[in-house]
Order: C-alpha cells, then structure tokens, then sequence
C-alpha cells in the first residue's frame, strides 16, 4: 500500500516518511522536484488507467455492451469541442448531432442513436433514444441530475433556482414556483392584450393595406419580455415601447434588455465551452450581470418593502391585491431578497424566451405555408370572432382549438425550443439501450459522466414519425397519442413548469396576429432555415415578413 502511496501521491508519501526538515533538503536537489512531477503525472496515469480497467470489469458483469465512438482527430476532443463551435458559427447546431449519428450509423451498418465521444478532455455520451430519456428524466430520475457544469455555467447571473439545482435545493425550488403556476394564474390573458396591442402597433401599416417589410422575430422577443416582467413584478419594462420610440438601432448598452440578451448569448457560450466555460468570463459579461441584477433587485426591495408595510397595519386593514403578481406572491413563502432574485430570474429567463423562440418559429412556418395559415385563421375565426368583436377567448377555449393545437405540436416537434439537453449521473448506474453490436444491450454510465440528449434529433427520427418526419404537417396529429417520442417541454418530475404558461401564451398571441391580418408573406423565403441557439433555439436570421390587414367586420 506505501508503494502505491508513493506513486498517487509522491510528496504527501515523503513527507509522511522522512519529516519536512528532510524533506525541504530534498527538494533542494536540482534533479528531485522534475523526478517527482513525473512521478505524480505517472501516478494520475496509473490511476486514470485503473478506473478504466475497473469500470469495463463492472459494465461487463451486469451485462452491458460497448457503445459506439465518435472519433476525434485527438485523444483530447479539442477538435469536436472545434467542430461544435463551428457548427455554432454557422448556426447550425442541432443538425450536428444528426451528421454525427449518420457517420456512425455507416461505420456499424445499423441505426446509431447512443455513442460516446471526447470534447474538450472529457468523455461524454450522447442519445436520442427515448427509452434512455426516459430513464434519465423518469424511471431513473434519482441516478441523475443536472450536474456542477450547469450550476457553475449559469450561477453568475441566475444564482440558484429551479433551472440549475438537484436534489433538496430543487424540490424546495419547485414547491416554491408551483402555486404560482395555477390554471387560474396563467389563464388570466387581460394583462397580455396590452402588449400585443402595443405589438402590432410596432408593425407600420402601408396605404394598400400591406404592412412594411418587420422583423417580427425582434417584437416577439419584447412582447414576452414585457409580458414576464409584468406576470413576475407587476409592472413591465415596457420595451416595446421604448424600441418604438427610437424607431431604429439596438438597445443602448446599459438597458435590461441589452444586458439580459448579452447575458443568454454568454452563458450559451460558456455550456458550449464544456468544461472550459471558465474561459468566457469578460468585462462586458459582468457589467450585463449588474445591469441584470439591479434590474431585478429594484423590484425585490419594493416586494419585501410592501410586505413589510402590510405586517405592519392592523389585521382588519389589509388590502387585498388587485391583481396577481407572482414576485408578490413568492414573498409569502421567503423573505430572502437574493433567493427572490434568483427565482425571478429562473423563471424570467425561461419565461421569455420559449415563449417568443416558438411564436417566431410559428410566424416563419405559416409564412412558408400559406394553405396552413388559411386553414388556421378560417378556424381561428370561426372560433374567436374578429379582431375587433373577438369573444371567448379563456384557457379552456384556446385549449380546445384543435387545429391550433395541432399546429403548435408540430412546430415544437420539427424546432422545439430546446433542442440540446443534458444530465449528469449523480452514481454509476445503466441506460436500457445503445451498447453491444445491434445497440439494443443496457450501456454503462459512471458517476459524474455527463449525458447529452437531442430533442431535435429525437423528434425527427424516421422510425418513429415515418419517412414524411421532416416535413411540417399539423395533420399528423389527428388522433396521435405520443409518450417519450415528443419531449418539447421534457418530461418526469422536471417537466417544464411553465409549459401551460408558454402554450397559453403563444394561443393568444396567434389568435389575435390572424384575427388581424389575413395574408402574410415570407420576404426572403428562399433563405435555408439556420438555428440561434443559446438557452433556447430560435431562427437565427431575422424573421422578416409583411401583413396584409384583413377588413374590419361588423
């Protein structure tokens, strides 16, 4: 055991043998501190080699089969941590999954959907086998979690919340959000026609009834801005308005929307940096940071000010609020103002953005598919009214628009709104399928390796959605009843809580966009389809469209 000691830890051994004095005498010699650096690396490597060895013996006694490689070019993977960087320039990333399972579906003449391959000097495995997800997400779900990378990736801005915690932490985080998340709170869609009132308005009209060439990707991603702010604080920051009232150029640099869209693009870029995320940690970042948490804390402090003020007034006297605001609410179960931010922005941040990445992805998809917007808006109509008569429009009469339904599960199917996730093992445990030579042996997972899963790949996949699987066809869901085929929102006990909140959203903003118009033109439609992927996946060029006004009715 000593002459292992020496070779794991060479200095610790010597000190313990012969005492400091000696020691530092030693080290003195020229030859000794190179002869001991080697030894420590030899020690690493001896160790390295071991794990290995000991980890195959364990797979192959409970019966799991090798998995597939993904080669790279360097025992390090810093060229597939290039490749993916590549792919991210080029926008697009969630194809390069797809290119990686047909390589490797040649190599080993068979359908490869789990392989492993090394980025960045860590082995990692990749799946887009529901029966996997589902165990990580469900059957499993206690062998995995998100994982230090995450919590260390996303800790500067968001802190700790439901989006970066496992374990005890999450489930308080969870029972924390989930009142706030009723039917009745997320059905309440009066404080949501404002903003699209003020959307539209941002839409200039031209004298033959068309509107200008717009970039209605930019509105959407205000309008859910301004609608999260004013659902988590209840006042929004009204960006709408202020993009309006510059009429051209971005957002100054010192304003929250600058600073949260700065921050999503830097944490997207520190997840895909892996391990090296460390890397991505600049001047601009903090100071998007402090823009951010200002932003938030403002709205805190005036929460906990008006609590106080209300524990403070006889019990006979308090008011009751006149509408519900979720920041509020959060104030009755902790008081703690960098846990309210944190959670805020938890909730902020996913929030907003799948909201407005999947109204972008529906205005670019009926652009291109303008016998699907006819038949949409005819059903939209005969449902809802006109725009300017609209009537019944609540959480059970959106839900009970079918075709609508339909059309928003087949845009999440095709570009849903995350379509790269991950969880990490908490222990060494197993996955169903993927290993051996026809992949259908379980595969062996080590603690603390980290599991990668495609959405985008998952939902395309020819064996499961038939050969038309990339083409955009609402149709396809008439009667369908789907499991862990279709993972939009994920699934298990970390199934996206605001899921109902996103879908009831994006229902009533596409109700009143056709209600308003009644054709609707792609302007550069020849334009191949790229993907924005930072927390969320959006189109990664503008979304540039024109409206035709439809005629006031009654």
């Amino acid at each position: 055991m000593s002459v292992l000691n020496a070779y794991l830890n060479p200095l610790t051994y010597l000190n313990t043998s012969i005492g400091t004095t000696k020691l530092d005498n030693l080290l003195m010699q020229s030859w000794l501190f190179p002869a001991l650096v080697a030894l420590a690396i030899a020690g690493r490597l001896l160790l390295s080699i071991y794990s290995t060895w000991h980890h195959a013996q364990k797979a192959s006694r409970i019966g799991c089969g090798e998995v597939p490689l993904y080669s790279s070019q360097d025992p390090f993977g810093i060229s597939t941590l290039l490749e993916t960087l590549d792919a991210a320039r080029e926008k697009l990333l969630p194809q390069l999954a797809e290119r990686r399972m047909t390589f490797l579906s040649r190599k080993h003449d068979r359908y490869v959907s789990t392989f492993r391959m090394c980025q960045a000097g860590r082995e990692n495995m990749f799946t887009a086998d529901p029966k996997n997800i589902q165990a990580m997400l469900a059957t499993q779900f206690k062998d995995f979690g998100l994982g230090d990378m995450r919590r260390n990736v996303a800790n500067p801005v968001v802190g700790h919340g439901i989006f970066t915690t496992d374990g005890e932490s999450w489930s308080r985080s969870r029972s924390l959000l989930r009142p706030q998340f009723t039917r009745d709170q997320i059905g309440n869609l009066d404080r949501e026609e404002r903003h699209v009132h003020n959307a539209l308005c941002a839409i200039p009209m031209l004298s033959d009834g068309w509107s200008s060439a717009v970039n209605i990707q930019a509105i959407f991603f205000r309008l859910t801005l301004d609608s999260a702010t004013e659902f988590l604080f209840g006042k929004s920051c009204d960006s709408q308005v202020a993009a309006m009232q510059q009429e051209a150029g971005p957002a100054p640099d010192d304003t929250f929307l600058y600073g949260f869209d700065r921050c999503m693009w830097y944490l997207a870029e520190r997840i895909r940096f892996d391990r090296l995320y460390w890397v991505i940690y600049n001047q601009e970042f903090r100071k998007c940071i402090d823009i951010v948490h200002a932003f938030v804390d403002q709205y805190v402090h005036s929460a906990l000010k008006q609590v106080q003020q209300q524990e403070e007034q006889p019990q006979g006297i308090k008011k009751v609020p006149s509408q519900y605001i979720f920041l509020n609410a959060l104030t009755g179960t902790t008081k703690d103002p960098v846990r309210l931010r944190d959670e805020s922005l938890n909730v902020l941040l996913a929030g907003r953005d799948t909201t407005a990445s999947l109204l972008s992805w529906t205005i670019l998809l009926l652009a291109r598919h303008p016998h699907i917007f006819s038949r949409l808006r005819s059903d939209i109509l005969e449902q809802f009214g006109t725009y300017e008569l609209p009537r019944n429009m609540d959480f059970a009469s959106l839900k009970s628009c079918q075709y609508l339904q339909h059309f928003l599960n087949e845009v999440l199917r095709l570009y849903p709104v995350v379509p790269l996730n991950r969880r990490c093992a908490t222990k060494d445990t197993t996955l169903p399928r993927g290993g051996g030579k026809d992949g259908t042996s379980p595969i062996y997972i080590r603690k603390g390796r980290t599991v990668m899963y495609s959405t985008y790949v998952l939902h395309r996949r020819k064996d499961i959605w038939g050969e038309d699987a990339e083409i955009f066809n609402p149709d396809r869901w008439v009667g369908r009843k789907v499991t862990w085929e279709y993972i939009p929102f994920n699934g298990g006990p970390r199934t996206c809580i605001g899921q109902q909140f996103a879908l009831m959203r994006s229902s009533y903003v596409l109700v009143r966009l056709l209600q308003r118009y009644d054709k609707i033109e792609d302007v550069q439609s020849e334009r191949e389809i790229r993907y924005s992927v930072s927390l969320t996946s959006c189109p990664a060029d503008p979304v540039t469209v024109r409206f035709h006004q439809a005629e006031v009715e009654g």
